[in-house]
């Protein structure tokens, strides 16, 4: 049935911006889900079948994996498509991008841990359901998922804990060896661990702050028993640690959607871990950190399950501080995770 739009001359004018805010809000909706259901449809594989999966895990720990050919690029700042079906209070919280012939580190909020073969977790089409990723681990009271890692990339997993606690364990002990439930990081000595990059046993760290500020030194100089990393500010949190070559970058992303690639040779390297921060990134609430290679792909999630994938090199590099170009359209939504991969 078509409605025809009655007369409001004579309506009060306040009620008019009333219905003309109503009807802006409606047809901002329509063209939303006109957009999301051409994407739906439009599902065509962007590279050759690959046996890279996109794998997106909701905050209680339901993940997915879908292979990485189905998501089509877009363009910096574009919409993204719908992903992982979760509950309206089961948001998606972690993103990662591994072959299915490799394993899951999953790590808790209390440092313990356990291993799960990708090839394991069911294969789901782009906007679909997950299944419970921790059933080898359950979960103890107040215990929830804090880190999402392959098994995969280095000689070394740098773990950073929300207070700028930092620890390096070997590759040899997160290999299937690895038993459900063991303990990987004391949260007594720096808090829960939110944070983990793989390293080379020779790369620069870079830690980064909800706040956008930020440290970098020689990973030689971290301890076996790990050290603190980074002095965070009362008020502030660490959200992301990555390692990368002296002349690397680092990508970070907000969660109103703007990210910006921090090239390290304008960020000058610490003496020595344990100083404060100074500024990355302009940002009110940074998302993540990550190193970004050269002909990467990023990939984006947001709090409502969008995900889009772009080319790195859309994003600007720069050495200064800045507030980041637009990568992802968001409405009425935030961006909760992103995962670099290499391009084919």
């Amino acid at each position: 049935m078509t409605l025809e739009r009655p007369d409001l001359t004579a309506v009060a004018p306040n009620i008019v911006a009333y219905i003309e805010a109503l009807e802006e809000a409606l047809e901002n909706l329509r063209a939303e889900a006109e957009q999301t259901t051409r994407s739906d449809v439009a599902l065509e594989p962007s590279e050759p079948p690959t046996t890279l999966n996109v794998i997106s895990v909701s905050a209680a720990g339901i993940g997915k994996r879908t292979p990485r050919h189905y998501y089509s690029r877009q363009r910096r700042g574009g919409m993204g498509i719908f992903d992982l079906d979760s509950d309206a209070d089961d948001p998606p919280a972690f993103l990662t991008v591994a072959d299915e012939s490799v394993g899951l580190i999953l790590i808790t909020n209390q440092g313990r841990a356990c291993r799960i073969e990708v090839s394991a977790i069911s294969e789901r089409a782009v906007r679909d359901r997950g299944e419970p990723l921790l059933e080898d681990l359950p979960l103890r009271p107040d215990e929830r998922l804090a880190v999402v890692a392959p098994d995969q990339g280095g000689a070394y997993l740098a773990l950073a804990s929300e207070r700028g606690q930092v620890r390096r364990i070997g590759s040899q002990y997160l290999g299937k060896s690895l038993q459900p439930g063991t303990l990987l990081y004391n949260i007594n000595e720096g808090g829960a661990p939110v944070a983990a990059c793989w390293t080379s046993g020779n790369d620069e760290i870079f830690i980064a702050t909800r706040q956008g500020k930020a440290i970098r030194f020689t990973e030689r100089q971290v301890p076996i028993r790990g050290c603190l990393g980074m002095r965070v500010d009362p008020g502030d949190s660490v959200v992301g640690i990555a390692a990368t070559a002296e002349t690397g970058g680092i990508f970070m992303l907000t969660d109103d959607g703007k990210g910006t690639i921090r090239l390290l040779s304008g960020f000058s390297a610490n003496k020595a871990p344990g100083s404060s921060g100074k500024v990355a990134m302009k940002s009110d609430l940074l998302v993540g950190a990550n190193a970004v290679t050269e002909n990467a792909d990023i990939f984006v999630i947001s709090q409502l399950g969008k995900l889009i994938r772009f080319r790195a090199d859309e994003v600007p590099a720069k050495e200064g501080v800045v507030q980041g170009v637009n990568c992802m359209n968001l409405r009425n939504d935030a961006c909760v995770a992103f995962a670099i991969s290499p391009a084919t």
